[in-house]
């Protein structure tokens, strides 16, 4: 029993340290294209970055102070911060993260530029090149700007979203920027970072191609029946109690593709078009022994396997 023990420590250790180091490879990987997309398009085009790596754009024009170096230096005491209040791991990443960005801004100082002169173009390559960037290293658990752990640490305590916040305290950072790149260069700065900020909003929640539906019904059997048989999918429930009417009520949750949005519309419609409904973008969601002990009684019984839920 004791051996047994330690070889499902062993391997979940195995599995522990796979895990970090595909996430540190995936914040180093965001490192690289951030530089990339610095270096071969806003930077060469007199548009900055963002946050601590913005400053630094700054610093670097006035001071001739080498870029990576700054970067790594002003975000000193954002690591700190970031250590204390979200945890080592975090910093830890992002220590990683900074650390690449530094050494890849050095090493791509002199790469091609891919798009030149056109204001337009420029905002849009630069902001999605970035946005994917910080994005994969935000969703790999690390920050490669001292605003990104800020704006990491305040989202947790306001309800806002982190892309959200980063677009905020950037407009400081803007202010800045005006003064070394002028009005127009701060406007197109702002424009590719609001870019960028999607790009990682999308980069944090996923393109998923599925929505969460809640229906508080009456009618709670006759719509998980017509969702059975119109739509090939199941469906949780509970019961739940009204704050203000005290009644209960059954809750029905049940994740569908967003090519069937209008077909469980019409379902709800047509079973109890009282009922109360509410729909969420489902950023991601893993099928587990639920689905596969479903799937087989299904495909036993000659029907599709459909949804879990």
């Amino acid at each position: 029993m004791e051996r047994g023990g330690v070889m499902v420590k062993m391997v979940k250790q195995k599995h522990l340290w796979i895990r970090n180091f595909f996430q540190a490879f995936m914040v180093v990987a965001g490192s690289v294209i951030t530089a990339y997309g610095l270096e071969s398009v806003l930077i060469p085009n007199k548009v900055s970055d963002g946050g601590v790596t913005g400053l630094s754009i700054v610093g670097s024009q006035l001071f001739g102070v080498p870029l990576g170096m700054l970067i790594a230096v002003l975000n000193i005491p954002f690591v700190i911060l970031g250590y204390f209040q979200i945890g080592r791991r975090f910093a830890v990443l992002s220590v990683i993260g900074i650390a690449a960005l530094g050494i890849s801004t050095s090493l791509m100082h002199h790469v091609p530029i891919i798009v030149q002169g056109d204001a337009l173009l420029v905002t849009v390559v630069g902001g999605i090149i970035i946005g994917i960037g910080i994005g994969l290293a935000l969703r790999n658990g690390g920050a490669l700007d001292g605003i990104d752990m800020l704006a990491v640490l305040l989202s947790r305590k306001l309800p806002f979203a982190t892309s959200d916040l980063i677009l905020f305290l950037n407009i400081f950072v803007f202010i800045i920027v005006s003064f070394v790149f002028g009005l127009t260069g701060a406007i197109m700065s702002a424009i590719a970072y609001f870019i960028a900020s999607k790009v990682i909003s999308i980069m944090e929640v996923g393109l998923s191609g599925s929505k969460a539906y809640k229906i508080m019904t009456d009618e709670s059997e006759a719509m998980i029946e017509e969702i059975r048989i119109r739509l090939g999918h199941s469906a949780t429930y509970q019961t739940v109690q009204g704050g203000y009417s005290n009644q209960n009520f059954m809750e029905i949750t049940c994740i569908i593709h967003r090519l069937e949005d209008s077909k469980m519309k019409e379902i709800i419609r047509d079973v109890d078009k009282h009922a109360y409904v509410a729909v969420y973008d489902v950023a991601e969601f893993k099928r587990g022994n639920l689905y596969k002990n479903r799937t087989a009684d299904k495909k036993k019984n000659g029907r599709h396997p459909g949804n879990p839920y």
